[in-house]
C-alpha cells in the first residue's frame, strides 16, 4: 500500500454544513475502504488547513479517483502528498551512494 497525506479545507458549502462533517467523514472512510484503501489517521487542524488525513491506497490511480470523488461532493478541496515511510526514505538516501 502507498501512503498519502491529504490536506483539506472546507469549501463555503462544507463550512455552511459543518455539522454534517462527521457523517461525511464516515462516508469517505467507507468509500476509500470500498476502493481497497484506508484512513490511518484523521485530524481537525488549526492553521492553513482545516483537516489532515493520513491514508493508504493500493496505487496513485485509486487515490486520484477518491480525491476526485471528494472534490465532486463540493464540501472540501484537497491537496495530496505521496508519503514515503521511514524505511523507504532510508533506502532512497542510501542509494545515493
Amino acid at each position: 500500500m502507498t501512503s498519502y497525506i491529504v490536506l483539506m479545507n472546507w469549501t463555503e458549502q462544507g463550512a455552511k454544513n459543518v455539522r454534517d462533517s462527521p457523517k461525511r467523514l464516515d462516508a469517505a472512510r467507507k468509500q476509500l475502504g470500498d476502493m481497497g484503501g484506508s484512513f490511518k489517521a484523521f485530524y481537525l487542524t488549526m492553521g492553513e488547513y482545516d483537516m489532515v488525513a493520513v491514508v493508504e491506497a493500493p496505487d496513485d490511480a485509486v487515490l486520484a479517483r477518491f480525491s476526485l470523488m471528494l472534490a465532486a461532493s463540493g464540501n472540501v478541496r484537497t491537496r495530496t502528498l505521496k508519503a514515503f515511510p521511514e524505511f523507504a526514505y532510508r533506502e532512497i538516501i542510501t542509494s545515493l551512494g
